[in-house]
C-alpha cells in the first residue's frame, strides 16, 4: 500500500503532509489507517524533506511526472501484484476501504473509490503490472489518475458518505476537519 504524499499543499502554506490536525500531522493520521489495511506500507513523495521521519520506506515519485500520477508510477516497486493507494490528506477514509475495493476489482486494471456520484481515483487499488503503462499514457500528454484508470479498465466500489472522502487543500479546510474532530 502506498500513501500518497508528495503534493505541494501550495494552496495552504506547502507542508501538507507535515500540517497538524488534532495533535498529529495529516501523514501520520495516513499511516495510522493504513495500518488497519496492511503491514506494507510506502510513502511517496518527491523528497524525504516533504515527509520527515514517517519511519516508513519511502519511495521517490517518478521523475518527469507530476502530481499523483507520479506516485502511482513509483507504486510499480512494491513488489505487490496489487498497490492501494490513499492520500496524506483524507484523513477520514472509510475502514472497509481496502475490502470494498477488493470486492469490486475482479479482472480489471483498477477499482476506484466513488461517493454520491464522485469518483476518487487517489483511492484506488491497481494492479501492479497495468502500472507499467503509465510512461507511454504520459507521453501522450495525459497526467489525470481517472484518464489512467480509463486506459487500464477499472471498476468502482461505492459509498453514501461522501464526507469519508473529504480532503484537506487549504487553511479552511483544515479548520473545518479541526472542528470536525473536536
Amino acid at each position: 500500500m502506498v500513501i500518497l504524499a508528495g503534493g505541494d499543499g501550495s494552496r495552504m502554506g506547502g507542508a501538507k503532509p507535515l500540517r497538524m490536525l488534532a495533535g498529529r500531522t495529516l501523514l501520520d493520521r495516513a499511516i495510522h489507517r493504513a495500518r488497519s489495511w496492511s503491514d506494507d506500507i510506502f510513502i511517496s513523495a518527491r523528497s524525504a524533506a516533504q515527509v520527515g521521519a514517517a519511519g516508513l520506506p519511502l519511495l521517490l515519485d517518478e521523475p518527469g511526472l507530476g502530481g499523483p500520477l507520479a506516485g502511482l508510477a513509483a507504486a510499480r516497486s512494491t513488489g505487490s501484484d496489487a498497490v492501494l493507494t490513499v492520500p496524506c490528506d483524507m484523513p477520514f477514509l472509510p475502514t472497509d476501504l481496502l475490502p470494498r475495493l477488493m470486492e469490486a476489482f475482479a479482472g480489471r486494471g483498477a477499482a476506484l473509490a466513488e461517493a454520491r456520484g464522485q469518483v476518487h481515483p487517489v483511492c484506488g487499488l491497481w494492479r501492479t503490472e497495468a502500472l507499467g503503462e503509465i510512461a507511454d499514457y504520459a507521453a501522450s500528454g495525459r497526467r489525470s489518475l481517472i484518464g489512467f484508470a480509463e486506459r487500464v479498465g477499472y471498476s468502482i466500489g461505492r459509498w453514501e458518505a461522501a464526507e469519508m472522502f473529504d480532503n484537506i487543500n487549504t487553511r479552511a479546510d483544515l479548520a473545518m476537519a479541526e472542528a470536525r474532530l473536536a
